[in-house]
């Protein structure tokens, strides 16, 4: 019996022809057990790729190629943004976007528009951060930035009550104005600067298709978005009723309204102005909650008005009635 244990136990023994070989008795049975799938690269900490993953995480870096001076929004509403590109980096600047730090490239030819960009940030006390090309590149996700980046903080957006409140610390009847579908900062720029200019008391977005206040806008507001506060809300319909609730009539601006602007009685009282999109007007359920559409009378040739026009000439006539 034992030999024919022996027997069948016997195997051939390693790096030889003939003979047996010493069984593992089991011992490595746990070893050739399956572990699960390979982990992707970026989720083992040992692994290049993770810790790649790690510092464009942190730096906002990933991949594909931008034009100089694209500025680039992270995440949602909430998220830093980079200029990239010696040009908009002095732009933005010379209009006073805020700003957390500038980036400068070891070894970055000094020109003009360098020397400003340094001279600026150094005034208003930003902090200037030497960086590898490397890292400017992940900074940027890609962008040319010609060895300059300004990194912008985000924007604080207040809430309708905010707005209510603007509107009752002043002496005039209170004016909203409302964007129902506006995607293109440079338009919200323009209309925070009319607004500012006409006395208004605030703008109203939706947080959904919608821009909001980047550095593009910033510049594009000549500065009025540091006077003028901007209120985000997740649905516009219910921010409009929570106005009317509050007082304001809804008037939105539309090319079938119900009425010419020049027409408008309820200028004169509190309001909110509510203004579409060139190409799609206003969305069925903001229209259905205005209290009156009207029309900016124009030439027969011209079909529409962008938004930021329409706007400035909505708020003009509006405080020209009022006196």
């Amino acid at each position: 019996m034992a030999g024919n244990s022996q027997r069948r136990g016997a195997v051939r023994r390693a790096g030889s022809k003939k003979g047996a070989v010493v069984g593992s008795g089991g011992r490595g049975r746990r070893a050739l057990e399956g572990k699960g799938p390979t982990p992707k690269a970026e989720d083992r900490v040992y692994h290049a790729a993770h810790k790649r993953a790690q510092a464009a995480a942190k730096r906002g870096g990933g991949g594909g190629g931008r034009p100089a001076g694209q500025s680039r929004r992270r995440g949602g509403a909430g998220s830093t943004e980079v200029v990239a590109g010696r040009n908009s980096v002095v732009e933005a600047l010379r209009a006073g976007i805020p700003a957390t730090a500038l980036y400068v490239a070891a070894r970055t030819e000094s020109d003009d528009r360098t020397r400003e960009a340094i001279k600026t940030a150094a005034d208003r006390g930003v902090p200037l951060l030497e960086a590898s090309r490397t890292d400017l590149d992940r900074l940027t996700d890609g962008a040319v930035h010609q060895g300059l980046a300004l990194q912008v903080p985000p924007y604080e957006y207040a809430d309708v009550d905010d707005l209510l409140e603007a509107a009752a610390g002043s002496d005039r009847p209170a004016l909203v104005v409302a964007l129902d579908g506006i995607t293109d900062p440079r338009n919200l720029g323009a209309v925070l600067r009319s607004t500012a200019a006409f006395g208004g008391h605030g703008v109203l977005l939706p947080e959904r298709r919608s821009a909001g206040v980047t550095a593009s806008a910033w510049k594009t507001s000549a500065g009025a978005a540091a006077r003028v506060p901007v209120a985000r809300v997740g649905n516009l319909v219910r921010a409009l009723e929570q106005l009317k609730a509050a007082g304001l009539f809804v008037v939105g601006l539309d090319a079938e309204g119900d009425v010419v602007l020049p027409e408008l009685e309820l200028a004169t009282g509190p309001v909110v102005l509510v203004v579409g999109s060139e190409g799609k007007g206003l969305g069925r359920l903001v229209r259905e909650t205005c209290d009156q559409v009207v029309s900016i009378p124009m030439g027969a040739e011209t079909e529409s008005l962008n938004a930021g026009v329409a706007a400035g000439v909505a708020l003009y006539e509006v405080a020209r009635r009022r006196g």
